[in-house]
Protein backbone atom coordinates (compact mmCIF):
# COMPACT_ATOMS: atom_id res chain seq x y z
CA UNK A 1 0.00 0.00 0.00
CA UNK A 2 3.19 2.08 0.55
CA UNK A 3 4.40 1.59 -3.02
CA UNK A 4 0.53 2.91 -4.07
CA UNK A 5 1.01 5.76 -1.92
CA UNK A 6 4.07 6.80 -3.09
CA UNK A 7 3.18 6.48 -7.20
CA UNK A 8 0.30 8.71 -6.01
CA UNK A 9 3.00 11.40 -4.51
CA UNK A 10 4.94 11.18 -8.00
CA UNK A 11 2.54 13.10 -9.65
CA UNK A 12 3.53 16.14 -7.81
CA UNK A 13 7.15 16.49 -8.96
CA UNK A 14 5.44 15.75 -12.75
CA UNK A 15 2.71 18.82 -12.26
CA UNK A 16 5.43 21.09 -11.30
CA UNK A 17 7.94 20.57 -13.92
CA UNK A 18 6.51 19.39 -16.59
CA UNK A 19 7.08 21.58 -19.69
CA UNK A 20 3.95 24.08 -20.46
CA UNK A 21 3.11 22.26 -23.63
CA UNK A 22 2.78 19.27 -22.57
CA UNK A 23 1.45 19.34 -19.15
CA UNK A 24 -1.65 18.29 -19.43
CA UNK A 25 -0.51 14.98 -21.58
CA UNK A 26 2.09 14.48 -19.22
CA UNK A 27 -0.01 14.69 -16.51
CA UNK A 28 -3.15 12.96 -17.53
CA UNK A 29 -1.27 9.88 -19.19
CA UNK A 30 0.77 9.41 -15.41
CA UNK A 31 -2.52 9.47 -13.99
CA UNK A 32 -4.03 6.42 -15.92
CA UNK A 33 -0.49 4.55 -15.73
CA UNK A 34 -1.03 4.89 -11.97
CA UNK A 35 -4.65 4.18 -11.92
CA UNK A 36 -4.27 1.49 -13.41
CA UNK A 37 -0.84 0.27 -11.20
CA UNK A 38 -3.29 0.64 -7.92
CA UNK A 39 -6.09 -1.40 -9.20
CA UNK A 40 -3.68 -4.25 -10.20
CA UNK A 41 -2.26 -4.30 -7.03
CA UNK A 42 -5.89 -4.35 -5.45
CA UNK A 43 -6.60 -7.00 -6.81
CA UNK A 44 -4.05 -9.03 -6.35
CA UNK A 45 -4.25 -8.24 -2.63
CA UNK A 46 -7.29 -10.15 -3.09
CA UNK A 47 -9.10 -7.29 -0.48
CA UNK A 48 -7.50 -8.48 2.19
CA UNK A 49 -4.64 -6.75 3.99
CA UNK A 50 -4.35 -5.05 6.81
CA UNK A 51 -1.27 -3.78 9.00
CA UNK A 52 -0.77 -0.86 11.41
CA UNK A 53 -1.18 2.16 8.73
CA UNK A 54 -3.22 0.41 6.18
CA UNK A 55 -6.60 -1.81 5.86
CA UNK A 56 -8.29 -3.10 2.16
CA UNK A 57 -11.06 -5.21 2.53
CA UNK A 58 -14.60 -5.16 1.09
CA UNK A 59 -15.72 -2.20 2.14
CA UNK A 60 -12.86 0.21 1.59
CA UNK A 61 -11.51 -1.29 -1.83
CA UNK A 62 -13.96 -0.82 -4.21
CA UNK A 63 -14.19 2.78 -3.22
CA UNK A 64 -10.30 3.12 -2.99
CA UNK A 65 -10.53 1.62 -7.04
CA UNK A 66 -13.44 4.35 -7.82
CA UNK A 67 -10.94 7.14 -6.38
CA UNK A 68 -7.80 6.02 -8.09
CA UNK A 69 -9.89 5.46 -11.55
CA UNK A 70 -11.93 9.23 -11.52
CA UNK A 71 -8.64 11.03 -11.01
CA UNK A 72 -7.80 11.08 -14.72
CA UNK A 73 -11.27 11.20 -15.84
CA UNK A 74 -10.91 14.29 -14.19
CA UNK A 75 -8.34 15.43 -15.71
CA UNK A 76 -9.54 14.83 -19.59
CA UNK A 77 -12.46 16.98 -18.17
CA UNK A 78 -10.88 19.71 -17.24
CA UNK A 79 -8.41 20.67 -20.02
CA UNK A 80 -10.88 22.50 -22.14
CA UNK A 81 -11.58 25.33 -20.11
CA UNK A 82 -8.31 24.96 -17.74
CA UNK A 83 -5.72 25.36 -20.46
CA UNK A 84 -6.58 28.78 -21.15
CA UNK A 85 -5.46 29.82 -17.70
CA UNK A 86 -1.67 31.10 -16.95
CA UNK A 87 0.80 28.47 -16.14
CA UNK A 88 0.76 28.59 -13.19
CA UNK A 89 -2.93 28.29 -11.94
CA UNK A 90 -3.04 25.33 -13.85
CA UNK A 91 -0.47 23.61 -12.02
CA UNK A 92 -1.97 24.77 -9.05
CA UNK A 93 -5.39 23.28 -10.21
CA UNK A 94 -3.67 19.88 -11.22
CA UNK A 95 -1.74 19.72 -7.42
CA UNK A 96 -4.89 20.75 -5.25
CA UNK A 97 -7.34 17.88 -7.47
CA UNK A 98 -4.56 15.66 -7.10
CA UNK A 99 -3.84 15.94 -2.82
CA UNK A 100 -7.59 15.93 -2.88
CA UNK A 101 -7.09 12.81 -4.42
CA UNK A 102 -4.59 11.72 -1.87
CA UNK A 103 -6.43 12.60 0.94
CA UNK A 104 -9.33 10.56 0.03
CA UNK A 105 -7.31 7.77 -1.21
CA UNK A 106 -5.90 7.51 2.32
CA UNK A 107 -9.04 8.02 4.21
CA UNK A 108 -10.60 4.86 2.62
CA UNK A 109 -7.88 2.76 2.89
CA UNK A 110 -6.63 3.99 6.76
CA UNK A 111 -6.87 1.34 9.25
CA UNK A 112 -6.66 3.59 12.49
CA UNK A 113 -10.01 5.49 12.93
CA UNK A 114 -7.96 8.69 13.72
CA UNK A 115 -6.26 8.48 10.95
CA UNK A 116 -9.11 8.48 8.79
CA UNK A 117 -10.37 11.17 10.51
CA UNK A 118 -7.75 13.31 10.21
CA UNK A 119 -7.74 12.17 5.99
CA UNK A 120 -11.71 12.44 6.44
CA UNK A 121 -11.62 16.58 7.41
CA UNK A 122 -7.97 17.18 5.18
CA UNK A 123 -10.30 16.68 2.18
CA UNK A 124 -12.00 19.65 2.84
CA UNK A 125 -8.80 22.01 2.41
CA UNK A 126 -8.46 20.88 -1.33
CA UNK A 127 -12.41 20.75 -1.92
CA UNK A 128 -12.82 24.46 -0.52
CA UNK A 129 -9.29 25.94 -2.58
CA UNK A 130 -10.85 24.16 -5.71
CA UNK A 131 -14.65 25.82 -5.12
CA UNK A 132 -13.46 29.05 -4.17
CA UNK A 133 -10.96 29.77 -6.62
CA UNK A 134 -12.06 27.79 -9.59
CA UNK A 135 -15.53 28.44 -9.14
CA UNK A 136 -17.78 29.70 -11.74
CA UNK A 137 -20.13 31.49 -10.02
CA UNK A 138 -20.03 34.79 -7.78
CA UNK A 139 -21.57 32.75 -4.82
CA UNK A 140 -18.48 30.49 -4.37
CA UNK A 141 -17.12 32.02 -1.11
CA UNK A 142 -20.26 31.43 0.24
CA UNK A 143 -20.50 27.91 -1.05
CA UNK A 144 -17.10 27.24 0.34
CA UNK A 145 -18.15 28.76 3.75
CA UNK A 146 -21.39 26.54 3.80
CA UNK A 147 -19.17 23.33 3.61
CA UNK A 148 -16.79 24.16 5.89
CA UNK A 149 -18.95 25.01 8.48
CA UNK A 150 -20.65 21.85 8.49
CA UNK A 151 -18.15 19.83 8.20
CA UNK A 152 -16.22 21.13 10.94
CA UNK A 153 -19.56 21.08 13.49
CA UNK A 154 -20.33 17.58 12.52
CA UNK A 155 -16.87 16.89 12.93
CA UNK A 156 -16.72 17.51 17.08
CA UNK A 157 -19.03 14.99 17.96
CA UNK A 158 -16.99 12.48 16.08
CA UNK A 159 -13.41 13.25 17.27
CA UNK A 160 -14.75 13.03 21.58
CA UNK A 161 -16.21 9.74 20.39
CA UNK A 162 -12.34 8.26 18.95
CA UNK A 163 -10.82 10.29 21.84
CA UNK A 164 -13.01 8.43 24.21
CA UNK A 165 -12.55 4.71 22.82
CA UNK A 166 -8.58 5.64 22.50
CA UNK A 167 -8.54 6.54 26.05
CA UNK A 168 -10.34 3.64 27.04
CA UNK A 169 -9.05 1.02 24.81
CA UNK A 170 -5.64 2.64 23.83
CA UNK A 171 -5.99 1.59 20.08
CA UNK A 172 -8.40 2.91 17.67
CA UNK A 173 -7.56 -0.13 15.66
CA UNK A 174 -10.76 -1.93 14.41
CA UNK A 175 -9.30 -5.37 14.78
CA UNK A 176 -8.57 -4.55 18.01
CA UNK A 177 -11.67 -2.56 19.43
CA UNK A 178 -13.63 -5.58 18.19
CA UNK A 179 -11.64 -8.05 19.67
CA UNK A 180 -12.11 -6.49 22.96
CA UNK A 181 -15.92 -6.06 25.01
CA UNK A 182 -16.59 -2.70 23.56
CA UNK A 183 -19.88 -0.80 24.82
CA UNK A 184 -20.16 2.92 24.61
CA UNK A 185 -21.34 4.73 27.88
CA UNK A 186 -24.71 3.89 29.00
CA UNK A 187 -27.63 6.60 27.69
CA UNK A 188 -30.93 6.64 28.24
CA UNK A 189 -31.28 8.17 24.31
CA UNK A 190 -29.19 5.45 22.43
CA UNK A 191 -30.47 6.67 18.92
CA UNK A 192 -29.63 10.57 19.93
CA UNK A 193 -26.34 8.82 20.75
CA UNK A 194 -25.90 7.19 17.26
CA UNK A 195 -27.34 10.42 15.69
CA UNK A 196 -24.90 12.80 17.04
CA UNK A 197 -21.65 10.31 16.96
CA UNK A 198 -22.33 9.82 12.87
CA UNK A 199 -22.99 13.14 12.56
CA UNK A 200 -19.63 13.86 10.49
CA UNK A 201 -20.80 11.11 8.25
CA UNK A 202 -24.96 12.17 7.68
CA UNK A 203 -23.43 15.43 6.78
CA UNK A 204 -20.97 14.41 4.25
CA UNK A 205 -23.18 12.12 2.46
CA UNK A 206 -25.59 14.04 3.36
CA UNK A 207 -28.75 13.39 5.20
CA UNK A 208 -31.79 15.20 3.88
CA UNK A 209 -32.20 18.24 6.43
CA UNK A 210 -28.23 18.33 6.29
CA UNK A 211 -27.81 18.97 2.46
CA UNK A 212 -28.04 22.66 2.15
CA UNK A 213 -24.23 23.06 1.49
CA UNK A 214 -24.03 20.14 -1.72
CA UNK A 215 -26.44 21.85 -3.98
CA UNK A 216 -24.62 25.01 -3.24
CA UNK A 217 -20.97 23.22 -3.74
CA UNK A 218 -22.35 21.93 -7.25
CA UNK A 219 -23.42 24.41 -9.05
CA UNK A 220 -20.70 26.58 -7.78
CA UNK A 221 -17.58 23.78 -8.18
CA UNK A 222 -15.37 23.82 -11.60
CA UNK A 223 -15.82 20.29 -13.39
CA UNK A 224 -13.35 18.34 -11.97
CA UNK A 225 -14.71 19.66 -8.33
CA UNK A 226 -18.26 18.12 -9.09
CA UNK A 227 -16.96 15.12 -10.21
CA UNK A 228 -14.80 14.39 -6.81
CA UNK A 229 -17.94 15.84 -4.58
CA UNK A 230 -20.53 13.64 -6.58
CA UNK A 231 -17.71 10.48 -7.17
CA UNK A 232 -15.86 10.05 -3.81
CA UNK A 233 -16.44 12.60 -1.29
CA UNK A 234 -19.86 11.88 -0.42
CA UNK A 235 -19.05 8.00 -0.33
CA UNK A 236 -16.60 9.10 2.41
CA UNK A 237 -19.87 9.78 4.46
CA UNK A 238 -21.36 6.26 3.79
CA UNK A 239 -17.85 4.12 4.12
CA UNK A 240 -18.02 5.90 7.55
CA UNK A 241 -21.00 4.81 8.95
CA UNK A 242 -20.58 0.99 7.73
CA UNK A 243 -16.92 1.32 9.14
CA UNK A 244 -17.91 2.29 12.66
CA UNK A 245 -21.30 0.31 12.57
CA UNK A 246 -19.72 -2.30 14.24
CA UNK A 247 -18.45 -0.05 17.35
CA UNK A 248 -22.29 0.98 17.90
CA UNK A 249 -23.54 -2.74 17.66
CA UNK A 250 -25.83 -2.36 20.73
CA UNK A 251 -28.01 0.63 19.07
CA UNK A 252 -30.94 -0.89 17.66
CA UNK A 253 -32.87 0.02 14.83
CA UNK A 254 -36.40 0.94 17.20
CA UNK A 255 -33.53 3.39 18.81
CA UNK A 256 -33.16 5.30 15.35
CA UNK A 257 -36.45 5.39 13.78
CA UNK A 258 -36.41 9.01 13.94
CA UNK A 259 -33.26 8.80 11.71
CA UNK A 260 -34.79 6.19 9.48
CA UNK A 261 -38.05 8.66 9.49
CA UNK A 262 -36.01 11.74 7.85
CA UNK A 263 -33.81 9.40 5.55
CA UNK A 264 -37.29 8.29 3.98
CA UNK A 265 -38.88 11.58 3.68
CA UNK A 266 -35.68 13.17 2.26
CA UNK A 267 -35.31 10.04 -0.69
CA UNK A 268 -38.98 11.09 -1.47
CA UNK A 269 -38.39 15.18 -1.08
CA UNK A 270 -35.77 15.32 -3.14
CA UNK A 271 -36.65 13.59 -5.72
CA UNK A 272 -39.74 15.61 -6.00
CA UNK A 273 -37.65 18.77 -5.84
CA UNK A 274 -35.91 17.56 -9.07
CA UNK A 275 -39.01 17.63 -10.89
CA UNK A 276 -38.79 21.50 -10.40
CA UNK A 277 -35.50 22.22 -10.74
CA UNK A 278 -34.16 24.45 -14.06
CA UNK A 279 -30.79 24.37 -13.10
CA UNK A 280 -29.23 21.23 -14.40
CA UNK A 281 -25.97 21.22 -11.79
CA UNK A 282 -28.53 21.89 -9.34
CA UNK A 283 -31.09 18.51 -10.25
CA UNK A 284 -27.80 16.31 -10.46
CA UNK A 285 -26.87 17.25 -7.02
CA UNK A 286 -30.50 17.26 -5.97
CA UNK A 287 -30.91 13.48 -7.01
CA UNK A 288 -27.60 12.37 -5.37
CA UNK A 289 -29.03 13.55 -1.99
CA UNK A 290 -32.31 11.27 -3.31
CA UNK A 291 -29.79 8.15 -3.83
CA UNK A 292 -27.61 8.70 -0.79
CA UNK A 293 -30.18 8.47 1.94
CA UNK A 294 -31.32 5.29 0.61
CA UNK A 295 -27.58 4.60 1.37
CA UNK A 296 -28.57 6.17 4.76
CA UNK A 297 -31.43 3.44 5.24
CA UNK A 298 -29.42 0.66 4.08
CA UNK A 299 -26.92 1.20 6.84
CA UNK A 300 -29.88 1.76 9.52
CA UNK A 301 -31.36 -2.02 8.39
CA UNK A 302 -27.83 -3.09 9.31
CA UNK A 303 -28.11 -6.71 7.21
CA UNK A 304 -25.89 -8.27 4.73
CA UNK A 305 -28.64 -7.49 1.55
CA UNK A 306 -28.75 -4.03 2.80
CA UNK A 307 -25.00 -3.54 3.74
CA UNK A 308 -24.44 -5.58 0.21
CA UNK A 309 -27.02 -2.80 -1.46
CA UNK A 310 -25.09 0.03 0.05
CA UNK A 311 -21.66 -0.79 -1.08
CA UNK A 312 -23.11 -1.48 -4.94
CA UNK A 313 -25.07 2.15 -4.50
CA UNK A 314 -22.17 4.01 -3.52
CA UNK A 315 -19.88 2.21 -6.50
CA UNK A 316 -23.03 3.15 -9.51
CA UNK A 317 -23.96 6.39 -8.30
CA UNK A 318 -20.20 7.74 -8.31
CA UNK A 319 -19.96 6.61 -12.27
CA UNK A 320 -23.46 7.58 -12.79
CA UNK A 321 -23.20 10.65 -11.38
CA UNK A 322 -20.07 11.67 -12.55
CA UNK A 323 -20.77 10.99 -15.70
CA UNK A 324 -23.49 13.23 -15.78
CA UNK A 325 -21.77 16.27 -14.59
CA UNK A 326 -19.73 15.38 -17.31
CA UNK A 327 -22.23 15.73 -19.78
CA UNK A 328 -23.79 18.68 -18.22
CA UNK A 329 -19.95 20.51 -18.48
CA UNK A 330 -20.16 19.63 -22.02
CA UNK A 331 -23.69 21.39 -22.58
CA UNK A 332 -22.18 24.83 -20.34
CA UNK A 333 -19.03 25.01 -21.91
CA UNK A 334 -20.76 25.26 -25.14
CA UNK A 335 -23.85 27.38 -24.40
CA UNK A 336 -22.17 29.06 -20.76
CA UNK A 337 -25.77 28.34 -19.35
CA UNK A 338 -26.82 25.31 -16.84
CA UNK A 339 -30.74 26.38 -17.35
CA UNK A 340 -32.22 23.49 -18.93
CA UNK A 341 -34.64 25.27 -21.29
CA UNK A 342 -31.24 27.16 -23.28
CA UNK A 343 -29.85 23.89 -23.57
CA UNK A 344 -32.99 21.84 -25.36
CA UNK A 345 -32.64 20.65 -29.22
CA UNK A 346 -29.43 19.32 -28.85
CA UNK A 347 -30.39 15.81 -30.19
CA UNK A 348 -30.73 17.66 -33.44
CA UNK A 349 -26.91 18.58 -33.37
CA UNK A 350 -25.13 15.98 -31.83
CA UNK A 351 -26.93 12.87 -32.20
CA UNK A 352 -24.05 10.63 -30.17
CA UNK A 353 -24.18 12.83 -27.41
CA UNK A 354 -27.34 12.38 -27.27
CA UNK A 355 -27.27 8.56 -27.29
CA UNK A 356 -24.27 9.35 -24.55
CA UNK A 357 -27.04 10.94 -22.29
CA UNK A 358 -29.92 8.24 -22.91
CA UNK A 359 -27.22 5.51 -21.74
CA UNK A 360 -26.01 7.27 -18.78
CA UNK A 361 -29.68 8.69 -18.09
CA UNK A 362 -30.28 4.96 -18.35
CA UNK A 363 -27.84 3.59 -15.65
CA UNK A 364 -29.11 6.27 -13.36
CA UNK A 365 -32.77 5.28 -13.80
CA UNK A 366 -32.23 2.26 -12.46
CA UNK A 367 -33.31 -0.36 -15.10
CA UNK A 368 -32.25 -3.69 -15.37
CA UNK A 369 -29.63 -4.90 -15.51
CA UNK A 370 -27.65 -2.17 -14.64
CA UNK A 371 -25.66 -1.88 -10.77
CA UNK A 372 -27.90 0.78 -9.54
CA UNK A 373 -30.97 -1.52 -10.05
CA UNK A 374 -29.10 -4.28 -8.20
CA UNK A 375 -28.28 -2.17 -5.48
CA UNK A 376 -32.18 -0.10 -5.52
CA UNK A 377 -33.10 -4.71 -5.46
CA UNK A 378 -31.21 -5.42 -2.28
CA UNK A 379 -32.13 -2.30 -0.58
CA UNK A 380 -35.50 -2.83 -1.52
CA UNK A 381 -36.00 -6.27 -0.41
CA UNK A 382 -34.09 -5.61 3.13
CA UNK A 383 -36.39 -2.79 3.98
CA UNK A 384 -39.27 -4.99 3.15
CA UNK A 385 -38.34 -7.53 5.41
CA UNK A 386 -37.73 -4.88 7.99
CA UNK A 387 -41.31 -3.21 7.33
CA UNK A 388 -43.78 -3.72 4.32
CA UNK A 389 -45.50 0.20 4.93
CA UNK A 390 -41.54 1.77 4.36
CA UNK A 391 -41.04 -0.23 1.67
CA UNK A 392 -44.37 0.56 0.11
CA UNK A 393 -43.85 4.46 0.55
CA UNK A 394 -40.15 3.98 -0.57
CA UNK A 395 -40.99 2.67 -3.63
CA UNK A 396 -42.35 5.50 -5.12
CA UNK A 397 -39.55 7.04 -5.00
CA UNK A 398 -38.47 4.69 -7.99
CA UNK A 399 -41.43 6.49 -9.98
CA UNK A 400 -40.04 10.06 -8.98
CA UNK A 401 -36.72 8.50 -10.16
CA UNK A 402 -38.03 7.70 -13.79
CA UNK A 403 -40.00 10.81 -13.93
CA UNK A 404 -37.15 13.50 -13.56
CA UNK A 405 -34.55 11.38 -15.13
CA UNK A 406 -37.37 11.59 -18.42
CA UNK A 407 -37.68 15.54 -17.43
CA UNK A 408 -33.93 15.85 -17.62
CA UNK A 409 -33.86 13.87 -21.27
CA UNK A 410 -36.85 15.89 -22.28
CA UNK A 411 -35.45 19.21 -21.57
CA UNK A 412 -32.48 19.24 -22.67
CA UNK A 413 -32.56 16.87 -26.07
CA UNK A 414 -35.86 17.70 -27.32
CA UNK A 415 -37.97 20.62 -28.54
CA UNK A 416 -36.41 23.72 -31.24
CA UNK A 417 -33.12 24.85 -30.51
CA UNK A 418 -32.78 28.02 -28.94
CA UNK A 419 -32.30 30.57 -31.62
CA UNK A 420 -29.90 33.02 -29.72
CA UNK A 421 -27.17 29.88 -30.22
CA UNK A 422 -25.26 30.75 -33.38
CA UNK A 423 -22.07 28.80 -32.94
CA UNK A 424 -21.89 25.22 -31.29
CA UNK A 425 -18.83 23.20 -31.64
CA UNK A 426 -18.73 19.59 -31.84
CA UNK A 427 -18.07 16.84 -29.40
CA UNK A 428 -13.95 16.11 -29.21
CA UNK A 429 -12.66 13.12 -28.90
CA UNK A 430 -11.38 13.63 -25.97
CA UNK A 431 -15.09 14.15 -24.26
CA UNK A 432 -16.12 10.43 -25.99
CA UNK A 433 -13.70 8.85 -24.53
CA UNK A 434 -14.31 10.16 -20.96
CA UNK A 435 -17.73 8.72 -21.13
CA UNK A 436 -16.75 5.83 -22.74
CA UNK A 437 -14.37 5.03 -19.46
CA UNK A 438 -17.46 6.14 -17.52
CA UNK A 439 -19.69 3.55 -18.85
CA UNK A 440 -17.60 0.63 -18.89
CA UNK A 441 -16.69 0.08 -15.67
CA UNK A 442 -20.58 0.06 -15.20
CA UNK A 443 -20.82 -2.45 -17.93
CA UNK A 444 -18.40 -4.82 -16.34
CA UNK A 445 -20.08 -4.84 -12.57
CA UNK A 446 -22.53 -5.86 -14.93
CA UNK A 447 -21.08 -9.00 -15.76
CA UNK A 448 -19.22 -8.94 -12.47
CA UNK A 449 -21.22 -7.52 -9.28
CA UNK A 450 -19.28 -10.17 -7.16
CA UNK A 451 -16.62 -7.00 -7.55
CA UNK A 452 -18.25 -4.90 -4.74
CA UNK A 453 -20.48 -7.39 -3.23
CA UNK A 454 -19.79 -7.31 0.65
Amino acid sequence: MLMISFAWISLFPTIFFSPKKTLWTVITTQGFFTAFLSIMLFFSLDFNFSDSLFSIDKISAPLAILTCWLFPLTLLASQSKLSLEPINRQRTYIANNAFLQLTTLLAFTASDLMLFFVFFEASLIPTMIIIARWGAQERRLEAGMFIAFYTMLGAVPLILWFTDIFSTHGSLLPTLTLSCSFTHALTNYPGLFWLMYNLAFLVKLPLYCLHLWLPKAHVEAPIAGSMVLAGTLLKLGGYGILRTSALLHDVTLENTLFVMLIAITGILATALLCLRQTDLKSLIAMSSVSHMNLVVVAALISTPWSFSGAMIMMIAHGLTSSALFCLANTAYERTNSRTMIILRGSMLIFPLASAWWLAIVLFNMALPPTPNFISELLIMIALFNWSPVAFMIVVLNLVFTTAYTLYVLWSTQRGPLPIHLKTLFPFQIREHMLLILHVLPGLLLIFKPELIML
